[in-house]
């Protein structure tokens, strides 16, 4: 459960799609002009590609440009939404499906301030702890690296409960690059897990949106991802309109449900950019509160 499952994952590595999400986050900065969205170099590092990496297809700064800036937005908010929690006294973040997220890594003062839960699979944390060991930054105290097998039907509640989290306490849940390949009803299962945390959580979670929802000029890229996501054997399961999300996280019991168009974040974060890097159409968030 990382930025889609694509590839699925060697044992012991993280998905290839994790991987390349940390790639593109890189290659904002050493391709894109400033001023940079997203800074993010650490991930490269963990991920120790080939030294052709920037040579791969998928790496074309030209033809993957509105994925790339995609990827970079939807990282911004979520950065940008923790910081303002912990601000607010939040003192606990959660992680689904973390790949090779490098928050603690690159922000320590914020980090310093919160519990940090990151949530994947059993082979992919084994694999980041034994890499942040090589790369010399350890695992802090305040760094919980959470294994659960969902395969296995493991609850990732109860495994957040063992390894320390504080269900009293408020939280920020975060789930990106997800949704798509869960059932529809393994995602409301997700989100009445997240509507029973304590009050005051915000629970953000990426969507897809179906095609003719998106801007005619991305619908091929969304066809292309579709394709490349079957032919692979993880095929997208669910897209949702916004109107369809919010139901869903009013159904789950979420006390307020806000829908943010990732056009918004192309707005906020790209509007005086003259380079013409901007995110694709097609990804939205759904921002809710306990």
């Amino acid at each position: 459960m990382t930025d889609g499952t694509t590839d699925g994952p060697r044992a012991g590595a993280p998905d290839s799609t994790a991987v390349r999400t940390a790639l593109w986050r890189a290659l904002h900065v050493l391709a894109d002009p400033p001023p940079h969205v997203f800074e993010d170099e650490i991930g490269l590092r963990l991920a120790d590609p080939d030294a052709d990496w920037r040579d791969r297809p998928d790496m074309d700064p030209r033809a993957t440009g509105g994925f790339r800036a995609s990827v970079v937005a939807r990282a911004r908010f979520v950065e940008d939404l923790v910081e303002e929690q912990a601000g607010r006294g939040v003192t606990q973040y959660v992680v689904l499906g973390a790949g090779l997220d490098t928050f603690v890594q690159r922000r320590p003062e914020i980090a310093a301030r919160l519990r940090v839960f990151e949530i994947d699979r059993p082979g992919t944390q084994g694999w980041k702890r034994r890499r942040l060991a090589e790369l010399g930054y350890g695992v802090p105290d305040g760094l919980h690296l959470v294994p659960v097998d969902f395969e296995a039907g493991e609850s990732w509640p109860d495994r957040l409960a063992a390894a320390g989290f504080d269900p009293g306490r408020p939280a920020v849940v975060v789930s990106t690059g997800v949704s798509m390949y869960l059932t529809r009803d393994a995602t409301a299962a997700t989100l009445r897990r997240a509507a029973a945390l304590a009050p005051g959580s915000t629970f953000a979670m990426t969507f897809l949106l179906p095609a003719d929802r998106v801007a005619r000029a991305d619908r091929p890229g969304l066809r292309a991802g579709e394709e490349g996501a079957r032919a692979s054997g993880t095929p997208f399961v669910s897209l949702y309109t916004p109107e369809e999300m919010r139901a869903l996280a009013r159904e789950a019991g979420f006390r307020e449900v806000r829908h943010v168009p990732g056009a918004s974040l192309a707005a906020r974060y790209f509007a005086d950019r003259t380079d013409g890097l901007r995110p694709s159409t097609g990804e939205d968030f759904v921002l809710a509160t306990t």
